[in-house]
């Protein structure tokens, strides 16, 4: 199995675990910085060359040997899950891709047809149902994961905890897990730790968020999507996310977690 969606600097000062919808398009760009002093002009994940990346075959051995050894800095970063499916909605499923099209190209239709779900027209600009449609789109994204149907679960929707496992699970350990909710703060950290070949000023870093202006604006709180049921389910799909990273199941409208993430717990609980 290898190490999926593990992206590592070319000078091998750092490793990082990629959670899709938790700010890995900022934290790529800092990696490569760090490197060779200017941003990739592009999609970080687009990239084929300046930073070792799992896909790239030609980096599997390096990266292999980094996170077995577990002699360089490795880390990732988690979001609170109810902004996360939120954003993964709006992104993904309302929004036109940088391609021209919709993501995965049958997919919305599939949707429409099947759940009943709005996305705002053609362009995604049209006003529609947010919270009902958002609300089918869960019991979707639940039907994925649960019975793998209609379709198997994709990587924006799959639960952070099983992207954080597959590290773990093939001789992988994390020194950092951080929240995007204290990216900043978390960032630095992990910044801290390690021997850059360009200083990074985080304060002076963009954020590269790929997915702004994509779809529509959320037109409504956080807490106003998720009733009993939307609740039920995220509990059903997410609740080893709530649990290891420290969120706030109870109180959707607290973006921020209860606590740090104990490592040792994290380890255990997904290294088995």
């Amino acid at each position: 199995m290898g190490f999926p969606g593990t992206w590592m600097t070319e000078s091998e000062s750092v490793v990082y675990r990629v959670v899709p919808k938790c700010a890995c398009s900022t934290i790529g760009q800092i990696m490569f910085f760090s490197d060779h002093g200017r941003f990739f002009d592009g999609d970080i994940h687009d990239a084929t060359a300046g930073i070792h990346k799992w896909a790239i075959e030609a980096s599997q051995p390096v990266i292999e040997t980094s996170v077995r050894g577990q002699q360089v800095y490795a880390f990732t970063c988690v979001r609170n899950p109810y902004t996360r499916i939120l954003s993964t909605f709006f992104d993904k499923i309302c929004g036109i891709q940088r391609n021209g099209k919709r993501y995965r190209g049958n997919l919305v239709p599939l949707l429409i047809q099947k759940y009943g779900i709005e996305v705002g027209g053609e362009d995604g600009k049209a006003d529609f149902d947010q919270i009902a449609s958002f609300r089918r789109f869960l019991l979707f994204v639940r039907d994925t994961i649960r019975f793998r149907k209609p379709m198997e679960p994709d990587i924006h929707w799959s639960a952070m905890s099983g992207h954080i496992a597959t590290f773990i699970a093939n001789g992988g350990r994390y020194n950092r897990i951080f929240f995007t909710e204290a990216f900043d703060e978390g960032m630095q950290s992990v910044l801290d730790n390690i021997s850059v070949k360009v200083p990074v000023d985080l304060a002076r870093i963009p954020r590269f968020n790929e997915s702004e202006g994509h779809g529509p604006k959320r037109a409504h709180p956080v807490e106003d999507y998720f009733d009993d049921l939307s609740k039920h389910l995220m509990w059903e799909i997410y609740r080893r996310d709530f649990q290891l990273f420290k969120y706030d199941f109870d109180n959707p409208a607290r973006k921020t977690p209860k606590q740090e993430v104990d490592l040792d717990e994290v380890h255990a609980k997904l290294g088995g």
